[in-house]
């Protein structure tokens, strides 16, 4: 049976609303620094966004520069990414300021799931992200910009657009990467078991490839480099899961 912390000290109302205020100022001022540190590489993460047009557009023998279509737009741009790149830094701390005030009214079990669970989903998204950009970013920008070249188009796109381009990918691929995770905690809440997982495996692969179908572009090479990771980190919450299992029945 699950206890409380025996450290575990019962506020009232007030306190708790104090300490939720004194929680949100500790983040922000986390996020202020990780901002201010961000700032000073601005030019550098604004160039590594621009690695996959300008890689690929050199690769094709063209001019590669970006466009703005305003004077503040290259300024609101760095404001932009250094604001995520801050957040992006500073997420360890303002997850640990929200667990500092939640743990209090968790279970020990509940808490040990939670100190797994937050660091390997951090590191799976920063891997998504990067997965993206440095591995399936080029091939994509390649098919997009041949496709237009196909089209009879010109490939003269804008800051804004192309990053917001790169951020959403890279954010689908780190919540992609989530799956370990997710298929974990099914098997901590005991909604599945590693049997049945390997039951469905084949279920699985096809849904991946689906997903990573309707994700991508139409190019198979792009499918392939996000259904494969997907798979091999599903077959990763399968072993967790057997993990998860084998410990609780031991306890």
């Amino acid at each position: 049976m699950d206890e409380f912390h025996p450290n575990e000290v019962r506020m009232t109302l007030g306190e708790h609303l104090d300490e939720l205020r004194r929680r949100l100022l500790w983040a922000l001022a986390g996020l202020a620094v990780g901002m201010g540190v961000a700032m000073f590489f601005g030019r550098e993460l604004l160039e590594a966004l621009q690695f996959p047009y300008i890689r690929v557009m050199t690769q094709l023998g063209r001019v590669a520069r970006l466009r703005v279509l305003n004077a503040a737009g290259g300024f609101v741009m760095y404001l932009r990414v250094t604001l995520l790149a801050g957040l992006l830094l500073a997420a360890p701390w303002i997850v640990y300021q929200f667990w500092r005030f939640v743990s209090a009214g968790l279970y020990r079990r509940e808490r040990r799931v939670v100190l797994w669970a937050v660091p390997l989903s951090t590191g799976l998204f920063l891997a998504g992200a990067m997965f993206y950009l440095f591995v399936v970013s080029v091939p994509m920008m390649h098919f997009f910009l041949r496709f237009n070249d196909y089209l009879g188009l010109d490939s003269d796109l804008t800051l804004p657009n192309h990053i917001a381009m790169m951020v959403n990918m890279m954010l689908v691929f780190g919540i992609a990467f989530q799956m370990p995770v997710v298929v974990a905690m099914l098997g901590w809440m005991g909604l599945v078991t590693a049997r049945s997982l390997g039951r469905y495996r084949r279920h699985v692969i096809v849904g991946l490839l689906i997903f990573a179908a309707l994700l991508t572009s139409p190019s198979p090479v792009d499918q392939v480099l996000l259904a494969v990771p997907m798979w091999l980190l599903f077959e990763l919450g399968v072993l967790l899961v057997w993990l998860i299992r084998r410990r609780i029945e031991r306890t």
